[in-house]
């Protein structure tokens, strides 16, 4: 994770999960000190890159590493975990979704320069094996790479008792795939005026629940439930759309962590102006609740959570695109390209 994620600014360096008191949008509060994490990255870069060597084509930005494998062809990978949505799988009981989450996370970010995904790996750690709950989230996991046309190559299962109750688990994974040099997606051919269409997500995916978590009251099990709604997959959507549209599928985003933020990733050197974000009515109901609850302005949300936008593809040809993603999934032209500043604005302000 370390190595793609060097040379990324801050907010995209950094891994924050936020615990935030309902109001309060404060890094430190949330007991993230991105200083003291600058300089860490800023320590350990040179024993990374010691690492390299020339088949090493990207370590660091966009969504996924590339590695240069020969035979006109680069390896994509990609690492990340579930996060604190796995409490609320915890207090609930219930553990058949939680494994797509993690399988999301990683393949669909490796989908972003256009990887096909090949294999995953996961990594289960719990205080005590209960063959019952690990079952239904090795089957989650298998589940999630059969939809996103991969396998399930192996992993590690490892019990921890003193280090998690028994009741206890964590999830961590990596997708690898491939993708023809000459198909790369990179975002180099986008231009002024290229449409920015969003691709509805299913909710929160795997991202703000420390936040989240503190939104929801003990006895709302309901509310719970639909925040628990597994990770979009949009694999086979945006494989199909690339081989359907090769020329028009110009920049693809994956939005997690810091949400509207990673619109950019796309292509540094480009604005981004959002100028038609979700209404609250338009996003997942869940989300419009907790939303609300938290009491933060638009641009603090649309940094924390994916305003039910799982998926960004920046195109010359928005018409098309749409009526191929409409097929699939609920999408909507949320903005457009602009050459005149850098960066991300929602409806004229800068994020």
């Amino acid at each position: 994770m370390l190595v793609t994620n060097l040379e990324l600014p801050w907010y995209l360096r950094v891994n924050v999960i936020l615990d935030i008191k309902r109001g309060n949008m404060d890094y430190k509060s949330a007991g993230v000190d991105i200083d003291k994490g600058d300089e860490f990255v800023s320590r350990i870069k040179k024993f990374v890159k010691r690492t390299y060597n020339a088949q090493v084509v990207s370590g660091v930005g966009g969504f996924a590493a590339l590695y240069d494998i020969g035979n006109d062809k680069y390896l994509a990978s990609g690492t990340d975990g579930v996060g604190t949505k796995l409490k609320l799988a915890q207090e609930l009981n219930k553990h058949d979704t939680i494994g797509q989450d993690l399988v999301g996370m990683c393949v669909n970010d490796i989908l972003c320069c256009g990887a096909r995904p090949l294999f995953f790996l996961d990594y289960l750690a719990t205080g005590k094996l209960t063959l019952e709950v690990h079952e239904k989230i090795v089957e989650s996991i298998a589940n999630a790479c059969f939809e996103s046309q991969c396998v399930l190559i192996g992993g590690e299962t490892a019990e921890m008792p003193g280090f998690y109750k028994d009741e206890e688990y964590d999830l961590a994974g990596f997708a690898v795939g491939e993708v023809y040099k000459s198909e790369l997606i990179t975002g180099e051919k986008l231009k002024a005026g290229d449409a920015i269409i969003g691709i509805a997500s299913s909710g929160f995916h795997s991202n703000g629940y420390s936040l989240v978590r503190k939104m929801i009251q003990p006895h709302e099990k309901e509310l719970k439930l639909q925040c628990l709604e597994p990770t979009r997959l949009y694999v086979k959507l945006i494989l199909d759309l690339i081989k359907k549209h090769p020329a028009h599928v110009k920049g693809l985003a994956h939005i997690t962590g810091s949400g509207y933020l990673n619109i950019p990733r796309i292509n540094e050197d480009f604005g981004y102006d959002i100028t038609a974000p979700l209404t609250a009515e338009q996003l997942p109901p869940a989300m419009k609740i907790i939303c609300e609850r938290t009491e933060l302005d638009q641009a603090e949300l649309h940094r924390t959570f994916n305003m039910g936008i799982g998926f960004v593809v920046v195109t010359d040809r928005p018409k098309e695109i749409m009526k191929s993603i409409s097929s699939v999934y609920q999408c909507w032209q949320i903005g457009e390209i602009s050459n005149k500043f850098k960066g991300i604005k929602l409806k004229g302000q800068i994020l």
